[in-house]
């Protein structure tokens, strides 16, 4: 990518801005809660509505929102919105979710772009904004914070939100913004950096029915930094009294290439060892240098005054930090979008094509071990540390020394962060595309939608609708996923098409009605959605809604939904080495034979940890406590996937009082999922001896070792709601304030493979803004606090401390030219915390913003 300066941005924003025509910019009102709620949305039932008479709960906020909030971002200010959650695995990399199972990579909550999906298709959603707008060319987000897979279907069981930008025939001109910034502050891990984002977009009206518009935004800096010490194997040699900084099996959050792949258990002077690889932290082996550049062209031609023909392409190149059940350095990282519309007055019809490449990325925990491993093998690296504990111990050495000892012989000679020789291994290993012997990510893939709806009631059944005053909307869709096999993380699994791209797709489509009973008051909807995935049987899922509106500002709402959600192509086809462990697909294409035959591990540790015991403990040999504790071993009994399911219930009101001052919006929810799709581990004996199994588990050399997509057999039931107020209390002020509660009610039972819940009880936003506060100027302030919660991943389970943050800024706008200044702070008082475990720790962001609008219309 090419290197560009933070200097050299700030120059030319100057020179573009030196250029701006004067414009007068009238004071624009801050609009009461009254217009901004009873603004439009069309995502909760994919037609025009106000928002009061929406049948789900829908978030909307625009510009006027964007510009009040503190966050350095219109993305990072969404945070604030009521009922949704941010995870933040890095700067660059950004997590939005609702309603509880978060995770690092959302598969169930959509993010869409003028309607279009921006995921990436391998990762199965989107790589937070990358192929977003940028702040100059947001008009507004609309959030559904619940399930919207009845309209909506693959990936939006938590929910989605829909990113609408300004359209080059209403908003023209040229527009520059340059953001300066710095984080780090009083971090151990990092001297304070520098952060710039430089963006611009340039939109013209050409003629009465053709218009273009361009974005592009450059951003440069660098990551927080996750180094988390906190040892996740800390019971393993508990037996021998060995904890904390004398356990030879540690394992820290943050450290990699000491996970269970990278450890052994050595007889030792009589006694049982568990001994691991010492390793490297996270930051030795990861590049925090953030560097990111997106743009996006779009054209636009007016068939006539009710219809558009519309095409769009989006690019992103990125240089972060991304988090799965690994983390990554993504390097020269790109993800595409080509996008065809035609929307008429009844009709909206659209096709887009996704494509990733991911370039020149790298697994941080596969870089570790195997640079390990390129020092020393694992053989080679056991038999020095065994010798020179036993002769440590001969000599009359303590135990802790002589395991010190050990481990000081053992990495004699080990590669050192910086130094030529490690830099030359790192270099090598981030090429090879196989995680036993290197940590490259090399994957290709594509995504190709199709969908389209048309109001059957607007044109072609205009005269039913006058009889019936029934609404009828139907749509389609079809998507199908393209992969181009790199031979280790994706292959065709199909025989005799072992080079032939991997394909795989889904069909769907609804039907809705609505009709308005007791003189409008009453309003009544249903639709039917059927989805038919690849490899499955179709999925029928409704959606029940009433709204009652008993005055033009009270308003109460009640929906039935259901939903599905299939797996993606990670679940269903991946094909990963690591570390010794297969990670492989749950489709039975792709992992036949291996559930039948395979023992879970969770049992496979419990038997080998008895077997330490009794030998450490009891002194048997380790044949006797192996015949002892065969019983401990339980067959895998899961099985191939299906797609997971959820049924939800709703209740809500929004209401407007106080001469249309103060807005309440208020929401109740109960979810029941059934089938969560998740991952097992589990081993496969190399004997079907039965007097042999337990022998073989005992040792990972006589074993192979998967871990398997599958669904849980637990079905979960979680329970929330929300609140959120506005109010203009005084002139322009308006002060803002949401809570959200989520419970994780009951389960069925605890097979502990169903994602966890990762989500707190409590989430509080508290806001106080003013755009014209003292002439030209404007100020806004939020609190935000988050409970502590439960985190449960594979990386890491614990309990993410609870973490309260204000952000501040004020503005101020300039007429002449048309230039906007806004100084801001994210975590004003810098407190370093955790959004979740095996993350980063977040501390303050402090930028200064300038806008400066070209002849803009």
């Amino acid at each position: 990518m090419i290197k560009i300066t933070a200097t050299s941005l700030v120059l030319i924003f100057f020179m573009l801005c030196a250029r701006a025509q004067e414009i007068t910019a009238a004071k624009k009102k801050s609009t009461d809660s009254a217009a901004l709620m009873n603004e439009v949305v069309v995502t909760a039932s994919r037609i025009p509505e106000k928002i009061l008479q929406s049948p789900v709960s829908i978030e909307k906020v625009g510009v006027q929102y964007f510009k009040n909030s503190a966050a350095p971002s219109f993305f990072d200010a969404l945070e604030n919105v009521k009922g949704v959650q941010v995870i933040v695995p890095g700067i660059g990399f950004k997590v939005i979710n609702t309603r509880g199972f978060a995770n690092t990579t959302n598969v169930r909550f959509a993010q869409l772009v003028d309607g279009m999906d921006i995921q990436a298709p391998h990762i199965g959603g989107p790589i937070a904004n990358a192929l977003g707008p940028g702040d100059l060319d947001i008009e507004s987000a609309e959030v559904i914070t619940g399930t919207a897979a009845a309209l909506y279907g693959m990936n939006t069981i938590n929910g989605l939100a829909n990113f609408i930008t300004l359209s080059p025939f209403t908003s023209q001109g040229i527009s520059v913004q340059q953001k300066m910034g710095v984080n780090h502050l009083s971090d151990a891990n990092s001297a304070a950096k520098i952060f710039s984002e430089t963006s611009i977009r340039i939109a013209r009206v050409l003629s009465p029915k053709f218009a273009f518009k361009m974005n592009g935004t450059f951003t440069r800096g660098y990551d927080w930094i996750a180094d988390d010490h906190t040892d996740l194997n800390a019971a393993a040699n508990a037996t021998l009294s060995l904890t904390g900084a004398n356990n030879p099996a540690m394992d820290p959050v943050n450290g990699y290439g000491n996970e269970s792949s990278n450890r052994r258990t050595l007889s030792l002077q009589g006694k049982n060892y568990v001994v691991a690889r010492s390793g490297y932290y996270e930051k030795h082996v990861a590049d925090y240098a953030l560097q990111n550049g997106k743009g996006d062209v779009g054209l636009f031609y007016k068939i006539n005054n009710e219809a558009e023909l519309s095409y769009s392409y989006r690019f992103a190149v990125m240089d972060n930090i991304y988090q799965r059940s690994n983390r990554f350095r993504l390097e020269n990282y790109t993800v595409q979008q080509h996008g065809v519309k035609l929307k008429t007055k009844s009709v909206t019809v659209q096709a887009y094509w996704n494509r990733e490449n991911t370039g020149n990325s790298y697994n941080l925990r596969s870089m570790a071990e195997n640079t390990d491993k390129a020092f020393k093998s694992d053989d080679n690296w056991f038999s020095d540390y065994t010798s020179r504990f036993n002769s440590s111990v001969a000599g009359g050495a303590a135990i802790v020394n002589a395991l010190q000892s050990a481990r000081s012989f053992a990495d004699s000679g080990r590669l050192q962060p910086g130094t030529a020789k490690y830099e030359a291994v790192f270099n090598k290993l981030k090429n090879i595309n196989n995680w036993d012997s290197g940590a490259a990510l090399k994957v290709r893939a594509n995504l190709i939608n199709i969908d389209g709806q048309i109001n059957l009631t607007e044109d072609l059944l205009a005269g039913f609708n006058r009889t019936t005053g029934v609404e009828l909307l139907a749509g389609f869709d079809y998507r199908t996923y393209v992969v181009i096999p790199d031979g280790n993380y994706f292959i065709n699994p199909v025989g005799g098409k072992k080079n032939d791209n991997l394909v795989y797709g889904k069909t769907g489509g609804f039907i809705s009605a609505t009709k308005e009973f007791f003189k409008k008051k009453l309003k009544a909807g249903a639709s039917l959605r059927a989805d038919k995935n690849d490899y499955f049987s179709t999925a029928w899922n409704p959606r029940f809604t009433l709204v009652y509106s008993s005055a033009s500002k009270n308003n109460f709402r009640i929906a039935y939904q259901s939903g599905s959600r299939f797996p993606g192509l990670f679940e269903g086809f991946s094909n990963v080495n690591s570390g010794g462990v297969k990670r492989v697909g749950g489709l039975k294409v792709m992992s036949d034979g291996v559930f039948e035959h395979s023992y879970l591990k969770t049992s496979i540790d419990a038997f080998q940890a008895a077997v330490t015991k009794d030998v450490n403990i009891t002194g048997i040999s380790k044949n006797e406590a192996i015949k002892k504790n065969a019983s401990l071993l339980v067959k895998n009994s899961y099985t191939y996937l299906k797609p997971e399911n959820i049924k939800s219930v709703e209740m809500g009101y929004r209401g407007v009082f106080l001469q249309s001052k103060l807005f309440l919006d208020i929401d109740f929810y109960y979810n029941v999922y059934h089938s969560f799709i998740a991952q097992v581990e589990a081993s496969v004996p190399k004997t079907q001896l039965p007097d042999s199994i337990s022998y073989y588990l005992n040792d990972k050399k006589l074993q192979d070792r998967y871990r398997l997509w599958t669904n849980s057999k637990t079905t979960v039931y979680t329970y929330g709601g929300s609140a959120g107020i506005k109010y203009n209390f005084s002139k322009e002020f308006l002060i803002g304030a949401n809570i959200s509660y989520a419970s994780l009610d009951k389960k069925t039972s605890n097979d502990g493979l169903e994602d966890g819940f990762n989500t707190p009880k409590w989430m509080t936003n508290i806001s106080v803004s003013n755009p014209h506060l003292y002439k030209n100027f404007g100020a806004g302030i939020t609190y935000r606090s988050q409970r502590s919660y439960y985190w449960q991943s594979f990386l890491v389970n614990g309990l993410v401390p609870a973490y309260h943050t204000v952000d501040m800024q004020v503005n101020y706008a300039f007429t002449k030219p048309q230039l906007g200044l806004k100084l801001g702070t994210s975590n004003l008082f810098n407190h370093y915390y955790y959004s979740f475990l095996g993350g980063p720790h977040v501390g303050g962001f402090y930028y200064l913003t300038l806008t400066c609008n070209v002849d803009r219309k």
